[in-house]
Formats: C-alpha cells, sequence, structure tokens
C-alpha cells in the first residue's frame, strides 16, 4: 500500500543539474526534489515538484507529471519556454 522508497540520488543530482543550467540560477540557490502520488482523476501517478530557493528569498516552484528518474533535458525545456 505504501512505497517507501526514495528516488535515486544520481537522477536526483542530475535533474538539479538541468534545471541550475536551464535556468541560469546562482550556486547558492537551493534546489529541492520531491515526487507526489496522486490518487486523483486526472492527474498523473507521480509527479515531481522542483523547488528553487535564491538568497533573496525568492522561490519557485515547477512541476513534471513524472518520476524523477524519467525526467529529461526536454522536459526541463518545456519549463523554460525553450
Amino acid at each position: 500500500m505504501f512505497d517507501n522508497s526514495s528516488p535515486d540520488p544520481e537522477a536526483i543530482a542530475r535533474v538539479k543539474a538541468m534545471v541550475s543550467e536551464a535556468f541560469h540560477l546562482p550556486e547558492d540557490t537551493m534546489l529541492s526534489l520531491a515526487e507526489l502520488r496522486c490518487h486523483e482523476t486526472g492527474c498523473p501517478p507521480i509527479e515531481t515538484v522542483i523547488t528553487a530557493r535564491t538568497q533573496d528569498a525568492t522561490v519557485r516552484d515547477w512541476r513534471i507529471g513524472k518520476p524523477i528518474a524519467e525526467i529529461t533535458e526536454a522536459d526541463i525545456a518545456l519549463l523554460t519556454g525553450d
């Protein structure tokens, strides 16, 4: 019933690097990734929420409708509008 598995640390590092590069984030930006499971109609079974917090207290969030391990550069490009 409960899935207590954690995303692969290498996949997390890969996605963080892609986001940092795509959005030209300063090195001191704190990035966090979370996989959320949804059981409601119309939402993806697993969604990744990416949050960036900068030193000036700016917070930005992005959502991708797939697990961290499946996120590609094309998914990140869609977030940037490229």
